[in-house]
């Protein structure tokens, strides 16, 4: 059983959120970490511009600052983009940052792209997992000596939620990784449903979309990467997987980029369940929150860190105006498989689903 901490979002005059968070970085153990002229790469979702979901910098600034004061060398990083976006190129991605409030002067630290100007710069990282043999993550991570991962805890259309083990693998991976993992999961397109609005095609990096005489979408497969923006932006959800274990995979895989990421070194995992979009901060828009602002959790273990996170989303009521099973991120997207990642996450040994909650004051 992994150990979680915990705090709430209330705070009382002289108190604030971010003297919480540090104090509880220092009650969870983040400095038994040796950081003394160590490189640590804080890893975060930026935020497309135009959400609004994303993290404030001033939790990394929280972060980079304690680091320092323990003797490390923080950066904050994140991988470029598959999708057509402000994140699928080093330069854009930078100003995408800037934009939203990411730079040295906020955030006490310096912004490195991970895989670099067009996300080719990666490092295969062996491990011989059941569907992943050599993992390609963003050099800059892999330079990395500590390893800590800063997430936004929120709903996602083909994961069915974002938490440590989202933002650690498929954020890590190169754009060749993010193909890798998303491959299992090539789109198909409901010709009834579709209205032929081309809002497919603007956000798709490959030219893979085509329309027939009625200006129905068609997908070809051989230039589609199976990253799923489409299925995001599609007003009518007329696009989706031809069956639900491709997402099933997807998770799985990126359990496995998770761990290619975090072995043999020292890592750290901070969740925020705050603004829990049902969709991803890669979408340059979000819609309101699913449940309520809940607080910040903070784990060695990514894995118990996330199912502690999914455990209180699912401990408060939805706010939506649909039939509520009690595992809230089903609800908004009943074609995914959440736990399946979970499940592969704890078989690999990448962390425990069983947890201690210790909440910190």
């Amino acid at each position: 059983m992994s150990k979680v901490y915990y705090t709430n979002l209330e705070v009382k005059e002289g108190n604030s959120l971010l003297k919480k968070l540090k104090k509880l970085l220092k009650e969870a153990g983040l400095e038994t970490i040796d950081f003394v002229k160590k490189d640590v790469a804080l890893k975060i979702h930026f935020g497309e511009p135009g959400n609004m979901a994303y993290l404030r910098p001033n939790y990394s600034k929280v972060i980079a600052d304690y680091i320092k004061e323990l003797g490390g060398r923080p950066f904050l990083t994140d991988s470029n983009t598959l999708y057509v976006g402000r994140r699928n190129h080093g330069l854009a991605h930078l100003e995408a940052a800037y934009e939203n409030g990411y730079n040295p002067f906020t955030t006490g630290c310096h912004i490195l792209i991970a895989d670099g100007l067009k996300g080719t710069d990666d490092v295969e990282v062996p491990i011989d997992g059941e569907y992943v043999k050599n993992a390609k993550i963003g050099r800059a991570i892999m330079d990395a000596d500590i390893f800590i991962s800063v997430n936004h805890f929120k709903g996602h259309v083909m994961a069915g939620f974002g938490g440590a083990l989202k933002n650690i693998g498929m954020g890590s991976g190169s754009r060749r990784g993010k193909m890798e993992m998303h491959n299992a999961g090539k789109p198909v397109v409901n010709k009834e449903k579709c209205i032929g609005c081309k809002n497919c095609s603007k956000y798709c990096n490959q030219d893979a979309f085509c329309y027939d005489e009625a200006r129905k979408a068609n997908i070809n497969h051989e230039k589609c990467v199976g990253c799923g923006r489409c299925i995001g932006v599609c007003p009518t959800e007329a696009i989706h997987t031809l069956n639900d274990e491709a997402k099933d995979i997807m998770n799985k895989k990126i359990a496995e980029y998770s761990l290619a990421v975090i072995k043999d070194r020292p890592n750290f995992h901070i969740n925020f369940v705050i603004n829990v979009s049902p969709g991803c901060d890669c979408h340059a828009y979000n819609d309101t929150p699913i449940v309520q602002d809940i607080g910040i959790f903070a784990s060695f273990d990514p894995v118990s860190l996330d199912q502690a996170c999914v455990d209180a989303v699912n401990a408060h009521p939805l706010l939506r105006n649909i039939e509520s099973t009690k595992d809230h991120f089903h609800d908004i997207h009943p074609n995914t498989d959440w736990e399946a990642g979970l499940i592969h996450a704890e078989k690999i040994g990448l962390g425990t689903r069983k947890y201690e909650l210790t909440e910190i004051k």
